[in-house]
C-alpha cells in the first residue's frame, strides 16, 4: 500500500480525499519533527517513533575491498507494540471503523 492507496482506505472515515490527505500529512509531519528533535513518539497497541544513534565504524568499499570511515549519525527508528505485533502475527484485522 503507497501513501493514495492509505487515503483511499481512510477517506470513507473523514469525509473525503481531501481531509484524509490533510490528516495523514499532519500526522506524519509532526512525527518527524518531534523524532528530529529527539523526542519519543509512543502511539500505544501501534509502536514507537525515536531517533537512535548510530556509531562511527569502519566499513569497506565493496568494489575495491579499501576500507572506510563510516561517520556516526542519527537514525530514526521504530518499534511496534504489542497490539500491533499480535495482529500481524495472528493475521487476524478488525473490521474498519466508519
Amino acid at each position: 500500500m503507497n501513501k493514495g492507496e492509505l487515503i483511499e482506505a481512510m477517506a470513507p472515515r473523514l469525509g473525503s480525499k481531501a481531509a484524509a490527505s490533510e490528516a495523514l500529512d499532519a500526522v506524519l509531519a509532526e512525527i518527524s519533527v518531534q523524532v528530529a528533535r529527539g523526542e519519543r513518539v509512543s502511539l500505544p497497541n501501534f509502536g514507537s517513533f525515536e531517533k537512535r544513534k548510530r556509531a562511527a565504524r569502519t566499513g569497506r568499499n565493496p568494489q575495491t575491498g579499501a576500507e572506510i570511515k563510516v561517520k556516526a549519525t542519527n537514525v530514526p527508528a521504530f518499534k511496534p507494540g504489542a497490539g500491533f505485533k499480535e495482529m500481524v502475527a495472528s493475521g487476524k484485522v478488525p473490521k474498519a471503523k466508519r
